[in-house]
């Protein structure tokens, strides 16, 4: 065989490996949208489409609850409810004899609605510490959660949470600090955001009531010295006093007593022994 036979075979078998059939035809799933967030309970519409112009076969699916709206040769409708848990959607089609897929993702998500600051103690002295913590029950996905503490405008603290977080649990932050004279002049807040855009989705956020702390000059030993002898005097005096009048009382009494007696036992004497 010449040579220019042996490049012939060679082209020939190069396209059959290397390109398919023209009876194979090459087609695209498609699913909308591909990502979706919905609350506990609700529902959601999702669409699987193909470029496939007459599709064997083709549909939706998942474990979640699901009733066809609507369909035509390359598409369909579907509504899915009772969604309780994160799950995958998967739209399928299958052209001549080929099957392609797609997958959604659905996200189960709950928005904080209610954010709790505490301030433990909330009367302290300069110079010691307290304690700020923030607590956001029932929201999730805690993954996509960050809580930020505040003290006015200024950020002292921001926590996130990972994917390990157990869902539905209550999430919470901590942060301590030392009391200083202008905190008494700023309010303590939290703020909880919840961002879902990652999953297609909103960004949540709420805030806690505003609180303050009661600051105050922590007393010195001597200062302490001399409020415990002032009022130490303060006291004695006091004593003393109550004393003084309750024996200046009795002696008057018995002043008074001893008068009346001697003229009533002279009144109730005979004449006969009166002078």
């Amino acid at each position: 065989m010449s040579s220019f036979g042996y490049r012939t075979l060679t082209v020939a078998l190069l396209a059959l490996l290397c390109c398919p059939g023209s009876d194979e035809k090459v087609f695209e799933v498609h699913v909308r949208p591909k990502k979706l967030v919905v609350e506990p309970k609700g529902s959601l519409e999702v669409n699987c489409s193909t470029t496939c112009n007459q599709p064997e076969v083709g549909g939706l699916e998942t474990s979640l609850d699901k009733i066809l709206l609507d369909q035509r040769a390359h598409w369909k409708h579907y509504l899915v409810s009772n969604i309780s848990h994160d799950a995958v959607l998967q739209c399928h089609f299958t052209c001549s004899g080929k099957q392609e897929s797609m997958n959604s993702n659905v996200s189960v998500y709950q928005p904080p609605r209610q954010v709790i600051l505490t301030l433990q103690p909330t009367w302290v002295a300069v110079g010691k510490s307290f304690t700020i913590e923030c607590r956001v029950p029932t929201v999730e996905p805690l993954d996509s959660l960050t809580l930020f503490l505040f003290r006015g405008n200024e950020t002292l603290h921001n926590q996130t949470f990972g994917k390990a977080a157990p869902a539905l649990q209550e999430a919470t932050a901590t942060f301590s600090s030392t009391a200083h004279r202008e905190d008494g002049h700023h309010n303590f807040s939290c703020l909880a955001v919840l961002d879902l855009m990652s999953r297609g989705g909103n960004i949540f956020h709420k805030y806690s009531a505003p609180k303050m702390l009661e600051i105050y000059e922590p007393v010195s030993d001597s200062q302490m010295v001399i409020i415990v002898t002032v009022v130490s005097v303060l006291l004695f005096l006091f004593v003393t006093s109550v004393l003084l009048c309750f024996i200046f009382s009795q002696h008057w009494r018995q002043r008074r007593t001893g008068t009346y007696g001697v003229r009533a036992a002279w009144r109730r004497l005979p004449q006969a022994f009166r002078p």
